[in-house]
């Protein structure tokens, strides 16, 4: 038990947060009746998701992917092909981190608040028709409406 928990558990500590904190945010969903709190485990889980994408984007030592001069790498040619007397220059990637998660979660971040926004707006209406925003209420109520008819 000792040596899973060295190898499985302490090197990727994060990434067991993130999982038990979308958990949380995944059981608030199931579990509850309260439409807000749904859309608070919602947003919870979202966020642990958010979380564990940039955390993957991550690089260890690396830098913004902009050319800088501690980054660039001269080649071993002090003349280019033309002869003019400039210094080629090699870019190592290893030195940049990559930016697409990090974009694509902003992008991420702005489809889920205008969800949320939306979520909001229907329970807001759900409370206007129905009274509540209980769910196995409003289940009920629709019941009782679809029994009259």
């Amino acid at each position: 038990m000792q040596s899973f928990f060295q190898e499985a558990v302490i090197p990727h500590f994060n990434f067991w947060i993130y999982v038990i904190i979308m958990m949380v945010g995944l059981w608030s969903v199931i579990a509850k009746n309260n439409l807000i709190k749904k859309l608070i485990g919602l947003s919870i889980f979202q966020t642990a998701i958010l979380l564990l994408y940039v955390s993957l984007g991550v690089k260890e030592g690396a830098t913004i992917p902009v050319l800088d001069h501690h980054a660039l790498i001269e080649s071993s040619h002090s003349e280019s092909s033309e002869g003019s007397g400039k210094k080629a220059i090699a870019i190592n990637p290893d030195h940049y981190a990559n930016p697409l998660p990090h974009v694509l979660m902003l992008t991420a971040i702005v489809v889920g608040v205008a969800t949320l926004g939306v979520a909001l707006a229907l329970t807001q209406m759900i409370y206007k028709d129905f009274g509540t925003i209980e769910e196995d209420e409003v289940l009920k109520k629709i019941k009782a409406l679809h029994d009259d008819v």
